[in-house]
Order: C-alpha cells, then structure tokens, then sequence
C-alpha cells in the first residue's frame, strides 16, 4: 500500500530524480482513474482496493514534489488530508465488498485480469525507473520501496482475477479486496497519526520560540 515516508521527506535536488518522480505521479494518477472505473463496471472490489493503492501512490508523490519543501505544517496539513482520504476510500471498499458479499454479484475475471497485468506493467516500469534510486536518501528509498511493493500487490489481483475465473465466484476477488483495503485503512491511521503529531510539535516549536524572543524582549 501507500507509503506515508514518501510524504514527510524532502525531495532531492537532482533534476533527474524530479522528472522520474513526475513520470511515476502520472503513471499512478493514469492507473488510478482506469481501475477505478473498469473495477466498478466489472463489479471487481480487488480492482477497486488497488484503486486505492495508486491514489495514496499519486499523493505522496505529488506532496514530495509540492510541499515537501515547505514549512513542517504545510507537508503535515497535506499529509494528514491524505491520511483521510485514504481511511475514507479503504472505508467504501469494505462496504461496497460488504455488500456484494450479501448481493452475490461475481466480478468479471476477464477484465479483472487485463487490468491488474497493466497495473502491474506500469508499477514495474516505475519501480525499474526509480531502481537507481534504491540506494539514496530516505526519501528516494522509500519511493522505491513503494513501486516495487505495489508490484508485488498487483499479483495478489491477478491470482484473484485467475481464482474468480477458476471457480466462477466472488471470493477470491472479496478476499483480495478486503486485504487491501485493511491496509488503506491502517496506512490511513499512520499516516495521520503522525502528521497529528508533527503539528503539535511544529505548535510546540512556535511556542518555544515566541517565550524566548518574550524573554529577550523582557531582559532587554
């Protein structure tokens, strides 16, 4: 899923690495909006949890390369609104998977499995991009780690594709769904949790700061 250490570190210099970083944001942004919309009309909830994966993808890339380098309570804001997002749409995933639980309806294997080759395709290609990378700063590491983890998630969706097409039901797809979507939810909580935390210290800093020009001002 989602790496929130993507979203708290600053983006390195080198022009190369921005163009690489702006090459995945696209790519995941792309993904996103066709899983999202072939997982609804293929009824596939593993589609549409993996939806999921490429949205917090796309914004941690677009907040290291828009607000990382801003002050600490800007990247926080930012991040703590992804954080949300992505506990929101993990949220969805379980009740529309929930319901199709109820309703019987199985998913479409055919594009079920078209889709998560192309997902899988692009998140390989981004992880080879950023494979250079794999042994730089923090930042760029973990975006490493991101697309190569992604990659390996894209193959849960296509042995879910293959089970839904081998046993003609839904729950290989529900089960993929809902394992995906736990862990929106728990990247959600993290990654929010600690933009609470980085606002509170940013408040403390503020406060620290203003008692000692207080002080100065005091003694002067």
């Amino acid at each position: 899923m989602a790496c929130n250490s993507c979203a708290n570190q600053k983006p390195a210099n080198d022009p190369r690495w921005r163009r690489v970083l702006w090459i995945a944001l696209i790519v995941n942004a792309t993904m996103f909006a066709i899983e999202l919309v072939v997982g609804a009309t293929a009824e596939s909830r593993a589609l549409q949890a993996d939806a999921l994966d490429f949205f917090g993808d796309s914004a941690s890339y677009a907040i290291s390369l828009v607000v990382a380098g801003m002050a600490l309570r800007w990247r926080a804001r930012a991040a703590f609104a992804k954080g949300a997002t992505l506990t929101v749409l993990g949220a969805w995933v379980l009740v529309t998977a929930g319901w199709a639980a109820l309703a019987g309806a199985s998913p479409q294997a055919v594009p079920m499995g078209v889709i998560g080759v192309m997902a899988l395709i692009a998140n390989g290609g981004v992880a080879a991009l950023l494979y250079r990378y794999r042994q730089g700063d923090a930042n760029m590491r973990s975006v490493w780690i991101c697309s190569r983890n992604d990659a390996i998630g894209n193959v849960a969706v296509v042995l879910a594709a293959g089970g839904v097409f081998g046993t003609g039901t839904m729950w290989p797809d529900l089960i993929v769904a809902t394992i995906l979507a736990v862990l929106g939810l728990s990247g959600g909580a993290q990654i929010m949790r600690q933009a609470r935390q980085e606002l509170r210290a940013d408040r403390a800093s503020d406060g620290s700061i203003a008692s000692h020009h207080g002080a100065i001002a005091a003694s002067e």
